[in-house]
């Protein structure tokens, strides 16, 4: 169920709202020197992802409900050598506060950090760096319980037994590795028939993954089943099945609900989504940061809702489905 309710909506004066707009469309901000309270900044992880297009279409929506504007800027990749550079130049724009998704749980501290410091609130959305003293709230899926969630739903599909993959993206993102040690911990202490074969990295690229898969079934032909941790990899993992010849036989759970895997799902590619809730995510990042701004108290560690989408709950389910434009 989706989450619903939130702050009533703040109003604002026609010249307020103009200004605000021209903000954010990359109109100039106060020569003053002091920070624009009602602009905000969102810094997804990467651009062009339906996950973040949806946390996006979530935030821009309760932005304007609260009277701010909401620039987004994102990297061409998930990659802190590319989100840097543009957290350096939002700094340099002073908005009132920026709602991110760390790229790297440590490599992102010292940018993230020259922002708070230059007067600008932060709130982390969808990741978070180790440094819990940097940013004012986060607001993220419970991963753990989601990696945990996939491994039920995939011992499930295999019978509870046989050997099964982890593919995750990049190491040091704290999301998909938190997903991957829920996943592995299940398995662990509730599912002694099932073995895992370890968790393999693809660098979020969907070729990558799709050879991981191929040299697991050279080595290992009875392989049962994959937990794929974000989009690029349960893509790859469903493209190396594919090759293979072993659609529908190894039973893949991806996590997040694209329109590519929704598709996936509905065609048998792959046998159960892991869905978030990443407009949640952004609603509730823009919230956070309206408490800050207006100096009321901020939640410093919020958690969104997740479930397990199968072929036969679909029809209830497309709350879940990211979109591909607001």
């Amino acid at each position: 169920m989706m989450r619903t309710g939130g702050r009533a909506a703040v109003m604002v004066g026609v010249v307020v709202a103009v200004a605000g707009l021209l903000a954010g469309c990359g109109g100039s901000v106060s020569n003053s020197g002091k920070a624009d309270a009602k602009k905000l900044v969102l810094i997804p992880g990467v651009a062009n992802e339906p996950f973040y297009i949806s946390m996006q279409c979530g935030a821009q929506d309760e932005a304007k409900k609260l009277g701010y504007s909401l620039d987004t800027q994102a990297p061409t990749q998930f990659d802190a050598s590319l989100q840097t550079p543009i957290v350096t130049g939002v700094i340099a724009n002073k908005p009132g506060a920026i709602l991110i998704a760390p790229t790297h749980a440590q490599a992102m501290a010292s940018p993230i950090k020259q922002a708070r410091d230059a007067g600008i609130k932060v709130i982390e959305v969808d990741t978070a760096l180790d440094d819990t003293s940097i940013a004012l709230s986060s607001i993220s899926s419970d991963n753990v319980k989601g990696g945990q969630l996939a491994a039920v739903t995939l011992a499930k599909l295999v019978g509870d037994k046989g050997s099964v993959l982890v593919i995750n993206t990049k190491a040091g993102t704290s999301t998909t590795d938190q997903r991957a040690q829920g996943f592995e911990d299940e398995l662990k202490q509730n599912h002694p028939g099932m073995s895992s074969l370890g968790v393999q990295y693809n660098n979020n690229e969907a070729a990558q993954a799709a050879s991981i898969v191929t040299a697991t079934l050279a080595a290992h032909p009875d392989l049962a089943g994959i937990f794929a941790t974000n989009l690029s990899s349960a893509e790859g993992a469903a493209t190396g099945l594919r090759n293979a010849g072993k659609l529908g036989q190894v039973k893949v759970v991806g996590f997040d609900a694209s329109p590519k895997q929704v598709q996936d799902l509905k065609d048998g590619t792959v046998q159960a989504l892991i869905a978030q809730n990443p407009s949640d995510i952004g609603k509730q990042g823009v919230d956070q940061a309206d408490a800050a701004l207006q100096g009321q108290p901020v939640t410093r560690k919020i958690q969104t809702d997740m479930i397990a989408i199968t072929a036969d709950t679909m029809s209830t389910s497309e709350q879940y489905f990211y979109k591909s434009k607001c």
